[in-house]
């Protein structure tokens, strides 16, 4: 049996009567019958202790969303997806928690502890705690922002934090709500953006800050309206932090522009892409000792003076910061960059029973017409031809495929959605290019 000890909201608990202390040996029992799972997004914190006895895996599980790290935590929720979904984040020994890992959790638990121990439970607040760490060093001098949390976990802090910050605000549905009443929260979809673009245009602000269900991932809208996906933004951080890191690793996930890696180059730093996915860019951002990575999605892992892990919320005060004291607004940023001919993400349903079985139908067929130097499978297949690239990968969390394409010019952009389009018939799938 396992009993699971439950934070909610803003609080954390630990088994051993205090926090941060070294676990025990205990396998816990209980239930999670109040939980309300149909609520995608906890506030902040949900936390769960699980020991296995004797089970031959590290002793400590669990997951966390919160600034505190614990040897592990769990949380629940939904993230970007609907509200009818959920699933769980897991962190165990300061490490993602996914895979492999959660299948020997399966087997172990289908075999059951070898005995059980009571355990003790200690809670703390921590909003206070949290919204200090993100107000200290912030500025936000002159500027004026538009937040939407969308009915998040995000409100109840992100309310907190613009009051203690310069500038001018407005925070829009901090209320938290799982059903979403005003809006899907995912930063990345641009028609979720639409009310947080027309607010940034009604007020004249600098910038729109979005936020998902859980705050793990933001969206930005410029002074001019403009969406600035996720690898551009990790590019605009990399200025400031590569800064202090020359020469270290910055990651950009398999889905990223060519712009954004010769921006990071650009930057003093050395560009790296990697499998997308915040359990991968986690686990890989600890194995290089990278100080920043970023995502198309809106995932941003910041461990310059700070933890390592995806805070949108955190990530936004440092858009923030950097625009007053780099001197450079982050619209001014995507005024400096060349025109780009990349397509947003496409979605390509395919079920989850045979998206895998596709994958290595289209890498099958890739492999077969292209030079091997010119094809990345770290992640899908990412093909680079001489005057672009496009790619072909399985979502991590959906029933679906997900395309993307960058090209010297719009013909050239084309002419590669052509070829998505060709690879995706080899393996089976009717699909018709934007």
């Amino acid at each position: 049996m396992v009993r699971f000890f439950a934070a909610y909201p803003l609080h954390v608990r630990d088994i051993n009567g205090a926090m941060n202390s070294a676990p025990t040996r205990h396998a816990l029992r209980g239930s999670l019958d109040a939980l309300p799972l149909f609520i995608p997004a906890l506030p902040f914190a949900f936390v769960f202790g699980v020991v296995v006895a004797e089970a031959g895996i590290p002793e400590w599980l669990g997951w966390s969303s919160s600034p505190i790290i614990f040897g592990g935590a769990i949380q629940v929720t939904g993230s970007h997806n609907p509200p009818t979904h959920n699933g769980f984040k897991m962190v165990m020994g300061g490490l993602s928690f996914f895979g492999a890992d959660i299948e020997e959790l399966g087997r172990v638990s289908a075999a059951g502890p070898d005995r059980t121990d009571d355990g003790g439970v200690v809670s703390r607040a921590i909003e206070e705690a949290y919204v200090d760490r993100l107000a200290a060093g912030a500025v936000a001098t002159g500027l004026s922002v538009i937040w939407d949390c969308g009915n998040g976990a995000s409100g109840p802090a992100t309310e907190k934090l613009v009051a203690r910050l310069d500038g001018t605000h407005k925070v829009l549905f901090p209320e938290i709500d799982g059903t979403f009443p005003n809006h899907h929260p995912n930063p990345v979809d641009p028609e979720t953006l639409e009310l947080l673009r027309a607010e940034v245009a009604a007020a004249g602000a600098d910038l729109g800050i979005g936020f998902d269900g859980d705050g793990d991932r933001i969206g930005i809208i410029d002074g001019k309206g403009r969406q600035v996906p996720g690898d551009l933004l990790t590019a605009f951080l990399a200025k400031d932090v590569a800064a202090r890191h020359p020469g270290a690793p910055i990651l950009l996930d398999v889905k990223s522009s060519e712009a954004a890696l010769r921006l990071v180059e650009s930057a003093g730093a050395a560009a790296q892409i990697w499998k997308t996915g915040h359990s991968h860019m986690k686990k890989r951002m600890k194995e290089l000792e990278a100080p920043l990575a970023g995502e198309m999605s809106g995932h941003i892992f910041i461990a310059d003076n700070y933890l390592g892990f995806d805070d949108a919320i955190y990530a936004a005060v440092r858009v923030i910061t950097q625009m007053v004291k780099g001197g450079q607004s982050i619209t001014e940023f995507m005024d400096s960059l060349p025109e780009q001919h990349a397509t947003p993400e496409l979605r390509i349903d395919c079920p989850d029973t045979v998206k895998f079985d596709s994958m290595e139908k289209i890498r099958a067929h890739v492999l077969s017409g292209h030079d091997a130097a010119d094809v990345n499978s770290i992640d899908g297949v990412r093909v680079r031809s001489g005057d672009g690239w496009w790619l072909i990968r399985a979502s991590n969390t959906e029933a679906a495929l997900v395309a993307r394409a960058e090209a010297a010019d719009q013909t050239a952009l084309d002419r590669l959605l052509g070829d998505i389009e060709t690879t995706l018939a080899a393996a089976g799938l009717d699909w018709k290019r934007p």
